[in-house]
């Protein structure tokens, strides 16, 4: 059995293992986020604690899926706002939970209105023996926009309320992050300015997940009316690799501190946001679907993903990938690649040729007679888009050509 050492240091704070539960419905209480250190995750962030004065009033019903063909929901919509328990309940759960746990990673996310309430809930979460403070700044769901999503955009209020809960709180402290803007850069760094010690990303996109044909409103449906909230799961994973890696890509951000939020589902999944640049890593979506236990296989496939790769200390994995993407137009566009098709692999069910032709560049050659395909490389292009599509894996990558005039040698190209 591989046992290999999954503890981290994040902005100070030593966590057992980098997985959190993030601030959502799957860490709204005591019992819930107990049940969760039992199984073995190494943190929670509490469900988002407000101001006394701030009443949640919530909907119902107020989630919704999206699904493609057969699979199970591949996208997740969600209308619920912050905890509904009072402000007392939720920091005697904080309290009850680092006695009850105390080498466990208790993590309290808060959000205010003003100045006032962040800087005093920032003291109250403190007092209430927290390791460690959340700022949602970005819940796009929220019912007043002194709240949420809309303070995330504006790098003034991100600044000016990151420096009230510095002046409340000695804690360490992360700004949590909205999708829902072109630029994360300006905002985060704004959040920085103001003294967060790191950044949380991302919270969810905006959207409409789905809409009833016979009734003609948005779901899920509320008395007949829908309405724009948070889109999370394993749809969202893409977006939130690309603001990570703009975030840790910008200068000044090379070792920016990053919570990673977004999709997170398998261990695959985990390696993705840590070789991104995560330290520690949040999940809900996968935890409604899947339930807590999903952090044992997490756990046991960065084990085996670290001893493979030769790598003792998680740390050493933490943005191993970052230095490899860069601007589109720093590709190497000197050459192509042809697909090459394992005919005893395949299964003749024609899917290459159907989405080449009425997809692509009309490259695969299709044989009536003995239902096999080809490669005509005077029309391919090397998009692959017929790598992808066949259900088998009949169709690699394969033949480097240099293009015309170029220069090079095809030998030497990585092709992965």
């Amino acid at each position: 059995m591989i046992n290999k050492d999954l503890s981290i240091d994040f902005l100070g704070v030593k966590f057992e293992n980098p997985f959190c539960l993030s601030s959502s419905p799957v860490g709204n209480c005591y019992e819930m986020c107990a049940k969760a250190f039992d199984v073995g995750w190494g943190g929670v962030v509490f469900k988002t604690i407000g101001p006394d004065h701030f009443v949640v009033d919530e909907v119902s019903p107020r989630f919704d899926i999206l699904t493609k063909e057969n699979t199970p929901f591949v996208g997740f919509k969600n209308m619920e706002q912050i905890a509904e328990h009072s402000l007392e309940e939720n920091l005697r759960d904080l309290r009850r939970l680092k006695e009850n746990y105390p080498t466990k990673i208790v993590i309290a996310s808060i959000m205010g209105t003003n100045e006032e309430d962040w800087e005093e809930l920032a003291r109250l979460v403190e007092e209430a023996g927290a390791d460690m403070i959340e700022m949602n700044l970005s819940c796009p769901q929220m019912t007043s926009h002194a709240m949420g999503s809309d303070v995330g955009t504006s790098p003034e209020l991100c600044k000016k309320y990151c420096a009230a809960v510095k002046r409340g709180s000695k804690l360490p402290m992360m700004a949590k992050m909205t999708p829902n803007v072109t630029d994360m850069v300006v905002v985060a760094k704004a959040s920085m300015e103001g003294g967060a010690d790191g950044i949380a990303t991302i919270n969810t996109i905006k959207s409409i997940a789905n809409v009833d044909l016979d009734r003609k409103v948005g779901l899920p449906a509320v008395n007949g009316k829908g309405a724009i909230s948070g889109y999370s799961g394993k749809a969202v994973k893409p977006i939130a690799l690309r603001f990570m890696q703009q975030l840790r890509s910008a200068e000044g951000f090379e070792n920016l501190p990053i919570s990673g939020i977004g999709g997170i589902e398998t261990w695959e999944d985990a390696v993705e946001f840590i070789l991104l640049g995560a330290s520690t890593l949040q999940v809900t979506t996968g935890v409604m679907q899947y339930g807590y236990r999903i952090v044992e296989d997490m756990k046991n496939g960065l084990m085996h993903y670290m001893e493979d790769q030769g790598v003792d200390r998680l740390e050493d994995l933490v943005g191993l990938a970052t230095q490899n993407i860069i601007p589109a137009e720093n590709l190497d566009r000197d050459f192509k690649v042809y697909p090459v098709i394992d005919l005893d692999k395949c299964i003749q069910c024609g899917r290459c040729y159907i989405s080449c032709f009425d997809g692509a560049h009309q490259a695969i050659v299709w044989d009536d007679e003995t239902r096999l395909p080809a490669c005509d490389t005077s029309n391919c292009v090397g998009c692959h888009l017929c790598t992808l599509v066949c259900p088998v894996g009949a169709i690699s990558k394969g033949i480097v050509e240099m293009k015309p005039g170029r220069k090079g040698k095809a030998e030497d190209k990585v092709i992965i």
